[in-house]
């Protein structure tokens, strides 16, 4: 191949690097209206009078909107980023009269002067009636204090869902005689995880713009995964018709599935279709922070049955997801702690998987890289290590016993087959790259010093199966250039270029040759976004389906100016020819302009299965038994993305969500206080790893071939977050002598477990 699986350099690499400005921001118009938000102090209440008089008078104020400038009767939404309709239930207004977590929105301010916007909040005055709150997930179901006690929510999606019982979704589902095959095992290993909500983090804050058009249309322009959904949202949310809304978005500054939902669009949407003036809002980090989408903290019980060969039989998982005060993304994000975990393990007998999503007064979490699949892997590979260590077998070779085969049939994966799969080559990558058997799983380095090893497997899945839509046009312009035109959403994983990379295979050319654009509701063909790991198999699928049309079209035309047919002609990206003839790409595009048909293409692509890839992980931490201290000496990784469409993404992409993980496993934690509100509201206290908090990060890449995918490519985006959470728990139980079931794992944790072992 000649661009596919090539490590090409991104297309906007060198804007990047040279500060060029294509932020969000960086965009909007200088004359914009500032939006702030006025949130409320309290986990849990009722807005009894609010008084904004005062704020108006200050200088540069231009308006300041309430609950009660909301029309009356508006119907609910919800903010999360699906295709209609959405499984997440429909609990939102834009302000409403009932708060339900510290820093829910009370008030909309709009201004010339952020300063003014600041003095503004201060003087407006707001009685609250503050109500009991939920804040322990643990106590939420059937509670009797309601989150959302209002007669007009709304589930579209039988999903299970009762808010008069706290419960925002409930599955169950299940394969084999749960109970009777593990009765009959072995051994059972029967724990409790836990999961902590945490921070997408990325470096540009929500952020959003909107302007009147010359046809009285809103324009807005967004940091977003999901210009289409973001579209639909704001049009439930102000009660106007879609075709009125257009959105785009510019370059994006890291998403992470923070962006599948819309934090920050519907309020500048809202001033600027009532004020019909340009308005922008930009998050602060505090408020990205602690009123914005986080991950789902889940507790996960899980009961695994084995025999004492180490074949796993059965395994039974129940998951308990805190979707905070409002249901975005609670209902899908729960399916995946199972459905990307327990189909690991092939040989089982049986399974089942029951789970309940809870609403509570706290932030409403979200999208997260790993979507659910993070929790439940942590849990049932936690489960796997520890019954490795019981029947001492060693956890690569237990893996390389039960692990799932190419032509396997899943139950727990909806009962697909799996038609790709390098999982046992990655294991045994992984095994020689870490030194396993050579190191050790323990050994001392020094006083109260260890070094310990651990290792975990992950899969997920190649975007939504039957319902995720990935769009491509491609056209032919003047002088044979190509223009790509996309709604998937660059969030700097690359998509552009690697799509580029597609197309330019197709068509004999340079990705250098094709021009992408998007993503725009008004330009670009339907794409459901960038989320679910779907760009790569959904979009660049229908990107080669695109390509190949479009191929046949020029093949078609240039076999018209040569008077021959189709099928005697050859193209071969600059030319097409005709025994000694031949008419130039150039040629053909002029022709298609004057008269010959337009040589431009649009495909839409959706898959009915979603072929997993899969990723096996393994560290070397050091620990300071004392002080709990640990350092990540090392992590090594092989991951399995069908054709690596191109390889340097792959590692980029692998080696980002690794440190994402390893945070999540040590570091990252959002902690309330007894009143509701969010401690870690900066980067001073809510730490993330940096590159320069880990030794050495190396990434494999052990490829397959996916007939459904595009030139063989399945998904990475998501999978390469997933081992280091059981990986690390594993290394620091063997350094400790003690399991770990709850993260982050901190170092005093580790020094207090230690000292109680010991005793």
């Amino acid at each position: 191949m000649n661009s596919v699986s090539k490590p090409i350099r991104k297309k906007d690499a060198m804007q990047l690097v040279t500060g060029k400005p294509v932020y969000t921001d960086d965009l909007a118009p200088e004359n914009c209206l500032i939006v702030k938000l006025l949130r409320s102090p309290h986990a849990n209440a009722m807005i009894e009078h609010i008084d904004v008089s005062k704020a108006l008078l200050v200088p540069g104020v231009e308006a300041i909107y309430t609950y009660l400038d909301i029309p009356k009767g508006s119907r609910r939404f919800t903010c999360a980023g699906q295709t209609y309709p959405e499984p997440s239930p429909y609990d939102r207004l834009l302000l409403d009269k009932h708060v339900r977590f510290v820093g829910d929105p009370v008030a909309i301010l709009a201004g010339t002067d952020e300063k003014a916007l600041q003095r503004a909040m201060k003087l407006i005055k707001v009685e609250y009636k503050v109500l009991p709150a939920v804040l322990d997930f643990r106590t939420a179901k059937d509670n009797p204090v309601l989150v959302h006690p209002e007669a007009d929510w709304e589930s579209l999606c039988p999903v299970g869902a009762d808010n008069r019982r706290n419960l925002c979704a409930h599955d169950e589902c299940g394969s084999g005689d749960i109970e009777g095959v593990l009765a009959s095992s072995d051994i059972v290993i029967d724990r409790v995880y836990h999961t902590k909500a945490c921070q997408q983090t990325m470096m540009e804050p929500f952020a959003t713009f909107c302007t009147i058009d010359a046809y009285g249309r809103l324009n807005v322009v967004s940091s977003t995964q999901i210009v289409f959904h973001c579209r639909r949202i704001i049009a439930n949310a102000l009660g106007i018709p879609k075709t009125m809304i257009r959105v785009s978005k510019p370059r994006i500054g890291g998403g992470f599935g923070a962006k599948q939902t819309s934090v920050s669009e519907i309020y500048p949407a809202f001033v600027t279709w009532k004020t019909k003036k340009p308005s922008k809002i930009v998050f602060t980090r505090e408020e990205t922070q602690t009123a914005s989408s986080p991950r789902h903290e889940m507790e996960l019980h899980v009961r695994l049955g084995a025999t004492k060969e180490g074949i796993v039989r059965a395994i039974d998982l129940y998951t308990l997801s805190n979707t905070g005060a409002y249901g975005e993304h609670g209902p899908t994000t729960v399916g995946l702690s199972g459905h990307k975990s327990i189909p690991l393990y092939g040989k089982a007998e049986a399974f089942r998987f029951v789970t309940d999503v809870v609403y509570t007064n706290v932030m409403s979490a979200g999208a997260y890289r790993g979507y659910g699949a993070t929790q439940g892997l942590f849990a049932v590979e936690s489960a796997v290590n520890e019954l490795a260590e019981k029947l001492g077998i060693d956890p690569f070779v237990l893996r390389e016993k039960n692990i799932v085969k190419e032509g396997d049939v899943m139950p727990a994966y909806y009962g697909e087959t799996l038609t790709s799969c390098a999982l046992d080559r990655c294991l045994q990558k992984v095994k020689e790259m870490i030194g396993w058997e050579q190191k050790g799983q323990v050994r001392s380095v020094g006083e109260n010093r260890v070094r310990c090893l651990g290792m975990g497997m992950a899969m997920q899945g190649s975007g939504i199966s039957g319902v995720d839509v990935g769009g491509a046009t491609l056209r032919l312009g003047e002088e044979g250039i190509y223009l790509l035109s996309i709604a998937a959403a660059d969030m700097g994983t690359g998509c552009d270029t690697t799509l580029a990379q597609i197309a330019a295979e197709v068509l004999d050319c340079s990705p250098d040759r094709i021009s992408v654009f998007g993503a725009d509701t008004d330009a670009s063909p339907y794409d459901s976004g960038s989320y679910a790991s779907s760009t790569a198999f959904v979009t660049g699928k229908a990107t080669e389906k695109c390509a190949l049309k479009l191929r046949e079209k020029i093949e078609t035309l240039g076999a018209s100016l040569l008077g021959a047919e189709r099928k005697d002609v050859t193209f071969d990206g600059e030319k097409v020819s005709y025994q000694d003839n031949f008419v130039t790409l150039s040629e053909i595009a002029a022709a298609s302009m004057a008269g010959r048909g337009t040589l431009e293409v649009t495909e839409c692509h959706t898959s009915p299965n979603s072929p997993p890839p899969f990723m096996v992980g393994a560290c070397e931490l050091e620990v300071d038994l004392e002080t709990g201290e640990v350092e990540v000496v090392e992590f090594d990784a092989a991951v399995d993305c069908g054709t690596p469409l191109n390889p340097n993404l792959v590692r980029v992409q692998a080696e980002g969500g690794i440190l994402q993980g390893i945070g999540m496993a040590l570091y990252e934690n959002i902690e309330y206080s007894e009143e509701g509100v969010a401690r870690h509201n900066s980067l001073m206290q809510y730490k993330i790893p940096t590159r320069m908090d880990v030794g050495r990060i190396r990434v494999a890449i052990e490829s397959s071939y996916e007939p459904q995918g595009p030139f063989g490519a399945k998904s990475v985006g998501e999978v390469v977050i997933n081992t280091p959470l059981p990986a690390i728990a594993d290394a620091l139980s063997k350094a400790v002598g003690v399991r770990f079931t709850e993260l982050p794992i901190l170092p005093e944790q580790i020094a207090l477990k230690k000292r109680f072992f010991r005793e």
